[in-house]
């Protein structure tokens, strides 16, 4: 879309589509889904809902607002516009803030009703975090460390918000599965954030990478992949055989582990592979999950 070109609601519905990252949908839906479908064991119309709210509305909120603040930085990320996200016409930004409030309204007032009050503060908290990741005062994502939790948040914390709102039984290997999901998003913003270290420092933008630079971040990550994976050997049968998911991950990583701020857009290759091969660990983590239903049923 070009600056000059009119706001039509079939252009201006595409570009949210692109900044919504069809490609990530599942990475947010499949954890609430899985978590709420394995304590149930029944599909009903609140799996329906959560699972659709967690699809669309939820990413819609997430990239889009931060494709909202983060406009300056984008400008000049020559990855932008594509499955990476949108760079948005400043004409998109309000439509884009108030689209998403309203995707997500009906959604959240329907998981409202179905829930209970543990089940609200979960969903508040994920709602928070997918807010003020990207929107000022807080920009979480501005502050090394909490940037990469916070992200890691928005994808484990619909997983949480299943289990509690199925009513899910808590325990320690159920604990050590949070743990490694949550290890894991933690490991992928680090990674995620270092293709974009010359981009984000022109715009002055901090990031755990902007900040610790670009070789660290990436050990740092391969760090926190190799920990989720040793956390699955705490779960129960058959999780311990997802440890082996970790592997492809850090043979992504690996070969940037000495990369130099001034290379660091070399890493966006191994982010495209990052995205296809999250395709991959879903299927084999739903083939173990299957395999543990049949063991427990």
């Amino acid at each position: 879309m070009t600056v000059a070109e009119p706001l039509r609601a079939g252009a201006v519905a595409r570009r949210l589509l692109v900044s919504s990252r069809p490609v990530s949908w599942i990475n947010t839906a499949y954890p609430f889904a899985a978590a709420y479908l394995m304590t149930t064991r029944q599909v009903d119309i609140v799996l329906i809902v959560g699972t659709l709210f967690f699809l669309i509305p939820y990413n819609l909120a997430m990239y889009g607002i931060n494709d909202v603040f983060d406009y300056e930085s984008d400008l000049r990320n020559p990855r932008k516009g594509g499955a990476h996200g949108a760079v948005l016409d400043r004409r998109l930004h309000r439509v884009t803030l108030i689209a998403s409030g309203l995707a997500c309204l009906p959604f959240v007032v329907f998981l409202v009703v179905v829930g209970s009050p543990a089940s609200w503060a979960v969903l508040a908290g994920s709602l928070f975090f997918v807010v003020f990741y990207s929107a000022p005062p807080l920009r979480l994502k501005e502050r090394p460390f909490l940037d990469s939790l916070t992200s890691s948040i928005h994808f484990f914390s619909p997983a949480v918000y299943g289990l509690v709102l199925a009513g899910a039984a808590w325990t320690w290997q159920l604990a050590a599965l949070l743990a490694a999901f949550a290890l894991w998003g933690i490991a992928s913003h680090a990674f995620g954030a270092v293709q974009d270290v010359v981009a984000d420092r022109e715009a002055g933008i901090a990031s755990i990478a902007t900040v610790r630079g670009a070789r660290w971040t990436v050990r740092f990550a391969l760090c926190c992949y190799a920990a989720a994976g040793a956390a699955m050997f705490a779960t129960s049968w058959p999780g311990p055989l997802a440890a082996l998911l970790a592997v492809p991950y850090l043979v992504t990583v690996w070969p940037y582990r000495g990369i130099a701020d001034a290379d660091a857009s070399a890493a966006t290759a191994g982010w495209g592979r990052f995205l296809w091969l999250n395709q991959f660990t879903g299927f084999a983590v739903t083939l173990l999950l299957i395999w543990y239903a049949a063991l427990t049923s």
